[in-house]
């Protein structure tokens, strides 16, 4: 697939996702690695936008440099942002009490603290995402391990196989010190996606390194 199709698909998913207002942003395709630029008006339309590409297929990877432009009213002070910050938090059912904390920066929000699950620590991120003024977003919360290396590679592998996108024969998965690495070849951007979500979702996991290839 050529760069010039590839980046007119990559503009067509854009316009055709309803949660972006693709008019400000600029695609450019080089060798297969997708680049976006311009600016948007909100933090969680520029994580739709980098999800959008991702999803075309023939995309090999994606370099994001969207600005979030808040347009109208001024946006909130750190001091603001940061209280309603930690309300998102406290709110959660699923981010246990008092676990996390909340740091704001001309409207970055850096989150730290430790959580026993993966999911815990992207549901912390993904309450405070959709929140108005926010423009970036550093997760340092760290994920503390229960769980032996032998216990949390037989369960990615179980994962891996009662998924029926990913052909999971041709991953290898090895895992030491709570860090979990994969390697082998997939058939699309998504699939990669699929493999690694499958990664994170057994407790204990610290890190994860994808070096997955797209075939």
């Amino acid at each position: 697939m050529s760069d010039k199709f590839l980046r007119q698909n990559v503009i067509d998913e854009l316009d055709f996702e309803p949660s972006i207002d693709a008019a400000s942003i600029g695609v450019a395709v080089e060798n297969g690695i997708v680049i976006l630029t311009g600016h948007v008006g909100s933090y969680s339309e520029r994580l739709a936008a980098e999800k959008a590409a991702k999803t075309v297929r023939g995309v090999r990877g994606v370099v994001e440099e969207i600005k979030v432009r808040f347009v109208g009213e001024a946006p909130p002070r750190d001091e603001d942002l940061a209280r309603r910050a930690v309300q998102m938090l406290d709110w959660s059912v699923t981010v246990p009490k008092n676990t996390v904390q909340v740091q704001v920066q001309d409207g970055w929000v850096t989150l730290t603290g430790q959580v026993e699950w993966q999911y815990q620590k992207e549901e912390a991120r993904a309450a405070i995402k959709r929140l108005s003024g926010v423009t970036g977003i550093i997760n340092k919360i760290e994920v503390a391990p229960k769980a032996d290396a032998a216990d949390v590679r037989s369960k990615i592998l179980a994962a891996l196989k009662r998924n029926a996108e990913v052909e999971s024969d041709a991953i290898q998965v090895t895992v030491k010190d709570a860090k979990v690495t994969l390697e082998g070849k997939v058939h699309a951007w998504h699939e990669r996606n699929l493999a690694e979500n499958a990664a994170w979702s057994a407790p204990g996991v610290r890190a994860v390194v994808d070096h997955l290839t797209v075939a």
